[in-house]
Parts: structure tokens; C-alpha cells; sequence
């Protein structure tokens, strides 16, 4: 019986401290990806989040309350991706920023329904969003929305009646070549190779001779960032000479510079970019390199703006409640009027879906250079 009144008291104690902790601070844990495939991703939204976090507590915080965080590394892997978002949940935070990888969103997202903790995630995987969660927000355009604008980049400007697909036979690659294959076909488009490679694959070449021996009029990879550069490379080493486009992902420093000369010349579509023609989006490109010694993606972004959504959503609803701020932020839009660091016009749907301006880019002598912009879909607000 003593044994477990300690053990009662010792699990009161916890819970006591648990909710001393929100009451005193914002908690706003990280469960991201470190290591692994995905580490690319995870420390550049870690970073852009971090520098948020700092900024808004040098300003007072949230509410008067200063933000507190902790970050966890779920290794690229859906299991331990979920274990690390209970540990998370067990800590009682307002809000959850991550996971990046869609296989580890759609593992973890049941639990933050459960204990209705808003999440801010990092995946594009169409189906995160169509999955009826109230408490699920995006930080990146979903796959519906990007593949019709990269569709509609081959058919009216290269007038490609040809493509090859290079994808990852992970959860973000099955959502992408869904998407792509719906949105060419839909633009008379045929896909003339659908090559599927896995996760961590470091020899492309078999893949690449396969896309080399369909003769499309243009290669569209979807890759995570280290594959992007491997292919990239082995497709200048086998003389493609066929254009080569790519979505956020490929135009991701990293790969860049993973890349060297191959990745010249490659074109697409990019959700968000620190090379964006926005004083603001510049502005922060260079805290950012100052404080960390590299140049953010489009992750890095991501997780700045996150954060700064979070204070906005909480001081416009007045109150520190998790509940309340997933209806907050559905149907809400933020102008850099309302708060300057949240860098573009953004708006959230009812279903956790974003809406923003995104670019059309191609990487000359090695940097990502924005050779247009395209509008929100819902319009300027």
C-alpha cells in the first residue's frame, strides 16, 4: 500500500508540474527530423523556429508568457515518430510543431486529435488535409495544389506532350505521383516513364537509364533532398540533355550545393523560397544565416512562420486555449499588416489547408533564381 501511495503521489506531483508549466510559459514542442533521410528538412525547420521563438521572447512572448520548447528527433521513422509526439503530448504543450515526413504526420496525427493539440506540420501528402482533422495545419502547399501548377508549367510554357517521373516510394512520393499523374493527364500529358526509387537510394543510375530510354520531352523528379542530388548527378552523368523540373524540394539548398553543376538549369515550381523577390522573406534569409552560418529552405521558412502564426492566432482569440486556437486558425488569413513576420499573405482553410503566393524558379550558376510569381488561388484578402 505505501508503495503505491508513493507512486500516486509521484504521478500527482508530475501532473501538478505539468500544469504549473503551461500556466507559467507557452510550450510549443518539436518533434522533427534529425537524422535520417529527413534530417535536411527537420534542423532547417528547427532552426527557422527557433529563431522565431527568440525573437518573440525577446518582445514580451505570447500573452505576456515567454515561449518554452524542446525538440525531439523521431529519425526519420514513423514509430518512433509517434512515441516521441505522445512524450510530447504527456507534457501538456499548447501546440505541436512537426513532423516534416507525411508517413510520420499521418502516424501521429490521431493523438494530437485525441488530446485536441493543434499540430503544425511540414508534410505535403494531399490526404493529410482530407482526412477530416480539426487540429491539423499545414506549413506547405499540399500535392493538389502544387502538381497542377507544374502540369500546367510543361504544357503551356515548354509544350511538353512527354514526361518521365522519378519518384520516392515513400508516403510524400505516393501522394506526389498520384497527384502528377491526375494533373497531366488532365493537361493531355503523357507519362512515358514512372520510375519508382526508395528512400536513402544512393545508385540511380538503372533509373536514370530507364528515363534516358523512354525519350520524353522533359524529367519531373520528386525526390527527397539527398536522392534529388544523387539523381541529379547521375543524370548529367549519362548525357541527359531533356529539361529537368522539380518542386520545392530539388531547388532546396542542400541540394544545390549536393548537386554542384547538375543541378544547373533545372526549372519548376517553389512553395516558398529565401531567394522570394520580398524584402521580408530577404530579411529573414539573412538572421537566419547570421545565426546559423547557412542559407535557410524552404523548411526553414516554414517553421519561422509557424511559430509566428501560433502568436498571432493566440493574441487575436485573447486566450492561452489549444482548442480554441485550432478554430482560430480555421479560415483565418494573416497580412504582413497584421504582423510583418509572417513574411507573405497566408491563409489557412477550414480544413487546415494554406494558401499563399508560391514562384516559378530555375537554378543558374548554382543559386535558385525566381523567374515569376503566381498568385494565391483564393486571391489577395
Amino acid at each position: 500500500m505505501r508503495w503505491i501511495q508513493k507512486a500516486v503521489g509521484a504521478l500527482a506531483i508530475v501532473a501538478s508540474l505539468s500544469v504549473a508549466h503551461a500556466q507559467e510559459s507557452v510550450y510549443l514542442p518539436m518533434v522533427l527530423e534529425l537524422t535520417g533521410a529527413g534530417a535536411v528538412s527537420g534542423t532547417n525547420f528547427r532552426d527557422g523556429a527557433t529563431l522565431a521563438i527568440d525573437e518573440i521572447n525577446a518582445k514580451g512572448g505570447i500573452l505576456g508568457k515567454k515561449i518554452t520548447t524542446s525538440v525531439s528527433d523521431t529519425q526519420s521513422n514513423p514509430g518512433v515518430s509517434r512515441a516521441q509526439l505522445q512524450r510530447a503530448i504527456d507534457a501538456n504543450p499548447y501546440a505541436i510543431l512537426g513532423p516534416i515526413f507525411s508517413g510520420s504526420i499521418k502516424a501521429d496525427m490521431n493523438l494530437t486529435q485525441q488530446a485536441e493539440i493543434p499540430q503544425f506540420v511540414g508534410g505535403e501528402a494531399a490526404e493529410l488535409t482530407q482526412m477530416g482533422d480539426p487540429y491539423i495545419f499545414r506549413t506547405a502547399f499540399g500535392q493538389q495544389v502544387a502538381m497542377p501548377k507544374i502540369a500546367n508549367y510543361l504544357a503551356d510554357d515548354m509544350k511538353a506532350k512527354t514526361v518521365a517521373l522519378l519518384w520516392v516510394n515513400n508516403d510524400f512520393g505516393k501522394g506526389g505521383r498520384d497527384g502528377f499523374l491526375k494533373a497531366t493527364a488532365a493537361r493531355g500529358i503523357k507519362v512515358v516513364a514512372d520510375v519508382s526509387t526508395e528512400q536513402n537510394q544512393v545508385d540511380f543510375s538503372p533509373d536514370i537509364l530507364k528515363v534516358k530510354n523512354a525519350k520524353p520531352d522533359a524529367l519531373f523528379i520528386y525526390l527527397n533532398e539527398e536522392e534529388s542530388a544523387r539523381a541529379l548527378k547521375e543524370a548529367r552523368k549519362q548525357g541527359i540533355q531533356m529539361p529537368i523540373i522539380g518542386d520545392t524540394n530539388i531547388f532546396s539548398q542542400k541540394v544545390i550545393e549536393l548537386s554542384g553543376d547538375a543541378a544547373n538549369g533545372i526549372r519548376g515550381h517553389v512553395g516558398l523560397s529565401a531567394q522570394a523577390p520580398i524584402p521580408a522573406v530577404q530579411a529573414f534569409r539573412d538572421k537566419f544565416q547570421a545565426r546559423f552560418h547557412y542559407l535557410p529552405d524552404h523548411n526553414g521558412i516554414k517553421g519561422y512562420m509557424a511559430v509566428y502564426a501560433i502568436k498571432y492566432a493566440t493574441e487575436k482569440q485573447g486566450k492561452l486555449d489549444s482548442k480554441l486556437l485550432a478554430q482560430t486558425m480555421h479560415g483565418l488569413t494573416i497580412t504582413p499588416k497584421d504582423d510583418p513576420d509572417i513574411l507573405m499573405e497566408t491563409t489557412w482553410d477550414g480544413k487546415g489547408e494554406i494558401d499563399r503566393i508560391s514562384f516559378m524558379a530555375e537554378v543558374e550558376n548554382g543559386k535558385p533564381v525566381i523567374v515569376r510569381t503566381l498568385p494565391k488561388l483564393g486571391g489577395s484578402k
